[in-house]
């Protein structure tokens, strides 16, 4: 009940802000109470003119005011309302009176349609403390909604840059910035008005209407028993089922509560992917165009289900308020490091005045000190002028003994640079010498190199004269080599002509003898099958001719035509083969 209240708060003050102030800067009387007419009609509530017009009865308090209406509408209207009032119209009459008032001018890339629907989401979305402002947080929440539903990615590095431009000149947005904001297509380029349009549409019907599914599918009727496409509307405690998504003609709901169930139901009657709904009094069968579909409507059922049974608020407004709780508990986070840090910094104040305290002490330590060192210089000077005297006296003394010093000095300097020039002139003169020596053994040493030389240069020459020789006796003896190595290849030549001959003749004799071959096979075959036609004859007639063959080492039995043609054991067969003979013909 608090959070309706404080929702219908939300339109009334838009709605009364826009009304026109007097020349005293106050809102007139007679707008007052037709503002509290229009109110009372779209909120059901019975209106009560007498106790308007005692309440706001002219004095010298003058009650016209923000503050003054606030008692009554508390208490005459905002108390009598029972929920039984159309929520659109009670937010449309709202926005009547003080759209056109605070509408931009600018031409928007959203619909007055749009735009109303778009200040309904900023009452439910704002902060509930006047003047009303959308936080980023919640800005980024409904932006992010509006992109799912018109099937776009993420905007969220887009978000952020306009987060960081907000959060430097203030806390969020009034609901005409935010429109002006959806209406400046910033955060939907790409996008037609049509998409915008729907997107939004499916935003205030989720967190306005609380619709948590909606779609086309199929239900079976409980008399025809035949199966109609309807638009289902799933909402906290309701389906409502319409022709179509117009929501024009509605045809039925089905009541939902904490002891209603869905459970899925086998394919049957042609239907496929359909469940079941029970409800106290009822049941309905849905049929669902796919099974995700199915699944999405079941699941979608069964959560609002459980939600009546925990008596728990929709998602969208749970969200909402999680949201809320986080941003308060942040909130008090930051007002607890404010109180902190205020706590530290007038610790830091104490210590401050503490060390300022201590400074100041220092300050006149420091004097005390500065006094001591002042009478302590006094007695220094007064010290050193006394030893300045005798400071003086010993200059004077030393500045004679240095004198001395530095002429005994110069002679010291004049007899050291004369040893040096004759140690010097010693050095040059035996490196003369060593030079010298080092020439004259270079020298020698050139001289004997030079005659090892010419010997060696000698030896070389006679030793080239002997290779000289050597190679002409060479050259003359290969020139012979070449000759007989003429004489043999040109030999070797014929023979190779003449083998070459004999090979041909002895390939014509093989083909000649190849052919020769296939003659005689060809005869040798005729010859074969001659004898197999014979063979064929002779055996048809038993024992009488037989062909010729190497003899058995057995005995062989003698007939009146000389020895048989075949063993005992032809014979003992073909007697007993007669004898059947004879006993059949008798």
């Amino acid at each position: 009940m608090a959070g309706q209240k404080e929702s219908l708060l939300k339109a009334i003050w838009h709605a009364f802000t826009a009304l026109d102030l007097d020349r005293s800067g106050k809102v007139s009387k007679s707008q007052l109470k037709v503002l509290s007419h229009n109110l009372c009609t779209v909120l059901n509530v019975p209106h009560d003119p007498v106790a308007l017009e005692e309440h706001f009865r002219d004095d010298d308090e003058g009650p016209v005011s923000n503050q003054g209406y606030m008692p009554y509408l508390n208490k005459f209207i905002l108390e009598k309302v029972q929920g039984n009032f159309d929520k659109v119209e009670f937010n449309r009459m709202c926005w009547t009176l003080c759209a056109k008032k605070n509408l931009t001018k600018s031409p928007l890339l959203i619909s007055d349609e749009d735009a109303f629907k778009v200040w309904v989401v900023f009452n439910f979305l704002s902060e509930d403390k006047y003047p009303l402002i959308i936080v980023p947080e919640e800005i980024e929440y409904l932006l992010k909604k509006l992109t799912e539903a018109m099937g776009v990615g993420s905007q969220q590095e887009q978000f952020e840059h306009y987060r960081i431009s907000l959060s430097a000149n203030q806390e969020g947005l009034s609901a005409w910035e935010l429109i002006e904001l959806m209406g400046s297509g910033h955060f939907g380029k790409g996008m037609d008005r049509q998409t915008i349009s729907m997107a939004v549409n499916e935003v205030f019907n989720e967190l306005i209407l609380d619709v948590l599914k909606q779609g086309y599918m199929l239900k079976k009727g409980h008399r025809r028993k035949n199966w109609t496409e309807r638009w289902f509307v799933l909402k906290p405690n309701i389906i409502s089922y319409y022709v179509s998504e117009d929501l024009k003609d509605k045809k039925g709901d089905i009541m939902l509560d904490k002891n209603c169930c869905v459970e899925s139901l086998p394919d049957k009657d042609g239907k496929k992917c359909l469940f079941l709904i029970k409800s106290l009094d009822k049941s309905f069968e849905i049929s669902a165009s796919d099974k995700k579909k199915k699944q999405e409507w079941i699941q979608a059922i069964q959560t609002t289900v459980n939600l009546l049974r925990y008596d728990s608020p929709p998602p969208h407004k749970e969200a909402r308020q999680k949201r809320k709780e986080l941003r308060q508990k942040l909130q008090a986070e930051q007002e607890e490091l404010e109180r902190q840090m205020k706590e530290l910094q007038v610790a830091n104040e104490n210590k401050q005045q503490e060390l300022e305290t201590v400074r100041k002490q220092l300050e006149a330590a420091a004097a005390r000190a500065a006094e001591e060192e002042k009478k302590r210089l006094q007695t220094q000077m007064e010290l050193q002028d006394r030893f300045s005297l005798e400071l003086e006296r010993e200059k004077m003394v030393r500045q004679q003994m240095e004198q001395q010093v530095a002429q005994k000095s110069s002679e010291l300097k004049q007899y050291l640079q004369r040893v040096s020039e004759l140690e010097e002139m010693y050095k040059q003169l035996q490196e003369a010498l060593e030079d010298e020596r080092q020439a004259r053994q270079d020298e020698e040493t050139v001289r004997k190199l030079q005659a090892r030389l010419l010997e060696e240069e000698a030896a070389k020459r006679a030793e080239l004269e002997k290779w000289h020789l050597q190679q002409q006796q060479t050259i003359q003896m290969t020139e012979a080599e070449k000759q007989e190595l003429e004489t043999q290849r040109i030999i070797k030549e014929r023979a190779l002509q003449a083998a070459m001959q004999q090979l041909e003749q002895l390939e014509l004799e093989r083909k000649q003898a190849l052919e020769q071959y296939e003659g005689v096979r060809k005869k040798l075959e005729v010859a074969t099958n001659k004898t197999k036609s014979w063979k064929d004859k002779v055996a048809h007639h038993e024992g009488l001719i037989r062909l010729i063959e190497p003899g058995s080492k057995n005995p062989h039995l003698i007939t009146n035509w000389g020895p048989a043609a075949f063993t005992e054991a032809e014979l003992e067969q073909r007697e007993k083969s007669w004898k059947g003979k004879k006993t059949t013909s008798e």
